[in-house]
């Protein structure tokens, strides 16, 4: 009960976050690159990706890490692996409320990989549940609540707050000792899970230090809120 439970909340933050991106993302790009571009939606894909998901959760579930496991896991990752090319502009790199995003979703695609790899490799099952959780949740989250907010406040999202940058690469960072680094040096597992600790704990510090004063004072725009 406590691993369905704990899977499963883990599970429903991903499926929001693929239901919700399809539409967020590409109109955060598209608007956000400082050119125009149009990026590419597939529907096929948008339906396939959350059906096969949900098989995908259901699965994990009943047998965890098994061969349906795998093989939902591999398609999974081949459609959002797609997904994330068709949402690629070279202009998303240099601005920070976007590529944080990117790279939060690529974390998506490299769990799916990780959960395959359990099956055909032998390797721990945590190593995905935190690309999962660590990488994608905690990359997206960070970066839809500092995008968000500076909309919400009445600022300039296009000139977010400088001190954003170090906090998205230590949070990234963070996730690579979290999830890379105990595959290619076991041995060290509990400083990797240290440093990881560390690191999140300075990335979500210095967004509270940044947003604090925007999120308890009145908008810049004089408007309501």
């Amino acid at each position: 009960g406590i691993r369905i439970g704990l899977y499963s909340g883990i599970y429903l933050v991903v499926a929001l976050i693929l239901a919700l991106a399809r539409r967020v993302f590409p109109f955060f790009i598209e608007r956000g690159v400082g050119y125009i571009v149009e990026l590419k939606n597939r529907t096929w894909l948008d339906m396939s990706s959350l059906v096969l998901f949900l098989a995908f959760w259901v699965a994990d579930i009943l047998r965890p890490d098994s061969l349906p496991v795998a093989l939902l896991a591999l398609t999974l990752l081949a459609l959002h692996a797609v997904r994330l090319a068709g949402w690629h502009t070279a202009g998303i790199w240099k601005k920070p409320l976007l590529w944080v995003l990117y790279l939060g979703y690529l974390w998506l695609v490299i769990a799916f990989a990780l959960k395959a790899a359990v099956y055909f490799f032998g390797i721990s099952p945590f190593l995905a549940l935190h690309a999962f959780s660590y990488g994608a949740i905690g990359m997206i989250t960070l970066g839809m609540m500092s995008r968000v907010t500076l909309g919400h406040t009445g600022r300039d999202m296009g000139d977010p707050p400088s001190a954003l940058l170090p906090a998205f690469a230590l949070l990234f960072a963070g996730s690579l000792a979290r999830v890379l680094l105990p595959l290619l040096a076991p041995a060290h597992y509990k400083i990797w899970i240290g440093l990881s600790q560390g690191l999140w704990v300075i990335a979500f510090t210095l967004f509270v230090f940044i947003y604090l004063p925007m999120l308890t004072r009145a908008r810049t725009d004089g408007q309501p809120g």
